[in-house]
């Protein structure tokens, strides 16, 4: 397998398999006989990353492109889920909202920003109701904690108990419904 190094600023080491690459990221002064060693360490966890890469890469090639007019279905479809969601999600979070995007991401379900925008992928629309309410508490709680800290997961499972049910599911089918958009 190809290994590629990415040296950054980065304080730690790690490593991921991409397109049959593995791809290590090390701080600017770490050596290679660091990284070889770091590599030798985590072998068993890196094996079992390139299986999990390689039966996604199968996975991937026999899921069925979305067409244009299916991606702005779902996208208008959002416009009139989401901002209801968020809506009635935000009370029982405590926290106002600013403006509500709808976008197609490549990577991001949603997001939030600083000054309390709110952006939500159209994809979420393929996901079951329960995961699009887990992304919308878990957008909504960032109004209150920027970070993803204990006490930021404390709040998402006070206002969704099922959180955590609902985002083992968007982990597990998420990459394939964002694979279905893919150029």
């Amino acid at each position: 397998m190809k290994v590629e190094v990415i040296r950054s600023r980065r304080r730690t080491l790690s490593a991921s398999v991409k397109d049959g690459v593995l791809a290590v990221r090390a701080p600017l002064y770490v050596t290679d006989a660091e990284i070889d060693r770091f590599l030798d360490k985590h072998r068993a966890g890196i094996d079992k990353l390139t299986k999990r890469a390689e039966q996604f890469e199968r996975e991937k090639a026999s899921v069925r492109k979305l067409t244009p007019t299916e991606i702005d279905a779902l996208y208008e479809k959002a416009r009139a889920v989401i901002p209801e969601r968020v809506a009635h999600y935000a009370p029982f979070v405590g926290v106002t909202y600013g403006r509500i995007t709808i976008r197609r991401q490549r990577s991001r379900w949603g997001s939030c920003s600083s000054k309390g925008n709110l952006s939500f992928n159209c994809l979420l629309m393929l996901a079951p109701p329960e995961v699009v309410d887990s992304v919308v508490v878990h957008e909504l709680c960032h109004r209150k904690e920027m970070n993803h800290s204990k006490r930021f997961y404390s709040e998402v499972l006070r206002v969704f108990p099922g959180y955590r049910e609902a985002d083992g599911w968007l982990r597990e089918n998420g990459r394939l419904i964002m694979a279905s958009v893919e150029e």
